[in-house]
């Protein structure tokens, strides 16, 4: 995994200290997590600051991420990976332009679904605004967006760090009630399915050709989407579907175009899904009419 990073000193006073008061050395963060290894990380000081560092990160496809936890909470941004974060027994989709927050001490894992980039953020355990106690996704527009970016660059004692740190946070909210959360299936030949239609939407096989697919039957994944995901497949698919849409309209794809990116030849059968799925029409999601 290549990380673009950059070494900046020990904050004054780390997080970790050994019983003699020596600073503990710093690690780096873990990606989505980020499910990354040997990464550097772009440490920040000075004392005053939550942040410890910004990993920001190449994430490649199948990399794994083991279940650990540590005490610092963390949140882990994709920008252009799908990533999946198992977190409190709970599985997370986090397509591009989402974000995972994951509170210090829970234990957590991930998975790289389809490779791209990726950024972590390490708070110190003991002073982080955020006080979301459980694990919570949100999303990062374009303002937010840059900011992170600059805090990412800029030096430890950049004179604009406070500001550009009160405004991430302040811009760090949670998703409305009407998210859609996606229940990933546990049986391998179901979730092998999941993955891939979580990596390409526009996959138009059916029940009937993704059997084939994983040498199993028709009957039998029915049974398994239902079973483990609580929907019947073509019900789970349509979620997973405008999930990916409800991204690239906010990022200002015209409906049209995103329509045929999730896998609908027809604007007004995307149309009719996304009411179906969200209670609004896609055109709510764009920037201009928010």
């Amino acid at each position: 995994m290549r990380v673009e990073a950059n070494r900046y000193p020990k904050p004054a006073n780390p997080v970790g200290r050994t019983a003699g008061g020596s600073p503990e050395e710093s690690r780096p963060t873990d990606t989505a997590d980020s499910a990354r290894a040997g990464a550097t990380s772009t440490t920040t000081g000075p004392a005053a600051s939550p942040i410890l560092c910004i990993d920001r990160d190449t994430a490649q496809d199948h990399e794994l991420l083991h279940l650990h936890s540590h005490p610092e909470p963390m949140l882990t941004w994709s920008s252009t990976a799908t990533l999946m974060g198992t977190v409190a027994r709970r599985d997370w989709l986090i397509p591009p332009g989402y974000g995972l927050w994951v509170p210090g001490g829970i234990e957590h894992a991930g998975a790289v679904l389809h490779p791209g980039e990726m950024l972590t953020i390490t708070f110190a355990a003991d002073n982080c605004p955020i006080t979301w106690t459980e694990p919570t996704c949100f999303t990062v527009g374009p303002l937010l967006r840059e900011i992170i970016a600059h805090l990412h660059h800029i030096a430890p004692d950049d004179h604009s760090r406070p500001a550009a740190e009160a405004l991430m946070f302040k811009l760090l909210t949670p998703l409305p009630a009407h998210h859609i959360h996606v229940t990933m299936p546990v049986d391998s030949r179901a979730r092998t399915i999941a993955e891939q239609l979580i990596a390409r939407p526009d996959d138009q096989r059916d029940l009937t050709a993704w059997a084939d697919y994983v040498h199993a039957g028709a009957r039998t994944l029915s049974r398994l989407f239902r079973a483990e995901t609580g929907l019947n497949f073509a019900t789970w698919r349509a979620q997973v579907r405008i999930r990916a849409a409800i991204s690239m309209l906010a990022d200002g794809t015209s409906v049209n175009a995103t329509a045929r990116a999730v896998g609908y030849r027809k604007p007004s059968a995307f149309i009719a899904a996304f009411r179906r799925v969200t209670g609004q029409t896609p055109g709510t999601y764009l920037p201009q009419l928010r």
